[in-house]
């Protein structure tokens, strides 16, 4: 992999090493192309967010990301005809071939100079509600099949350092939601309150039962102890998500 280069060279076009790296990393551990060109996607969303430049939408900034990861040799092709529009494609193509060596690049001052320029467009686009609707709209154009099979394959290639750190972002993010209130709206349009499945114990420590109840003893199930609330809130919250992961319900 090497840097950008060719017409899109100057500043702002250039992907750090830090990029770079990372997706050397993936590569070499077996990761497919889209994942290492993730890496280069990550870098575009934080300088967008710091304010070095803007882009129109979402689906800019993800194809700003791609095509420098294109142009550092990532082997991910352009977009099949009708996924995208035909300029769209055919600078995909020229951007994977000038990265894998097959097309030479020539240097071209004026654009150079014009994409080296900040682009006056908004920062919004690459924050976490447009980032997070831009993926609920892909994963919405893929059949439940199509998601479980993405599940499973997440499952085998994050390795158990890689899933114990999803299970956390997962945990933390749960938290961050649930404190704005949980639970399904009732008539009178308030929420009513999920079922409790922790318990305070004169001991003091907290014990967390499984949510549904267990058929032959018609109880529910004991889950752990623990010292804290929130250790048992965030125990609780990695079991539904390994849970999820398991039955393909996630992708």
């Amino acid at each position: 992999m090497a840097c950008v280069t060719g017409p899109l060279e100057g500043k702002m076009f250039m992907p750090e090493k830090r990029a770079i790296e990372k997706a050397r990393k993936a590569k070499q551990a077996g990761k497919a192309p889209t994942t290492q060109a993730g890496e280069f996607v990550r870098e575009e969303v934080h300088k967008i967010r710091r304010g070095e430049y803007g882009a129109r939408s979402p689906r800019q900034v993800i194809a700003i990301g791609l095509s420098k990861a294109r142009r550092a040799g990532v082997a991910v092709p352009a977009p099949a005809k009708g996924r995208a529009r035909a300029s769209t494609r055919r600078g995909a193509r020229y951007a994977y071939e000038a990265g894998q060596g097959k097309r030479k690049t020539s240097h071209r001052p004026p654009i150079a100079g014009a994409v080296s320029k900040p682009i006056r467009r908004p920062r919004t686009s690459a924050s976490r509600a447009a980032m997070s609707r831009q993926a609920r709209s892909a994963a919405s154009r893929r059949t439940p099949a199509q998601r479980s099979v993405a599940a499973q394959k997440a499952v085998r290639t994050k390795g158990p350092a890689g899933l114990a750190a999803a299970a956390q972002a997962a945990v933390r993010t749960k938290v961050r939601t649930s404190s704005r209130g949980s639970g399904a709206r009732n008539g009178t349009g308030t929420r009513e309150k999920s079922p409790v499945m922790i318990r305070k114990l004169k001991s003091g420590g907290y014990r967390l039962y499984s949510r549904r109840v267990d058929p032959n003893t018609g109880k529910r199930r004991n889950l752990g102890t623990f010292a804290t609330r929130a250790q048992a809130e965030r125990h609780e919250h990695a079991v539904q998500y390994f849970k999820h992961l398991k039955t393909g319900s996630r992708g």
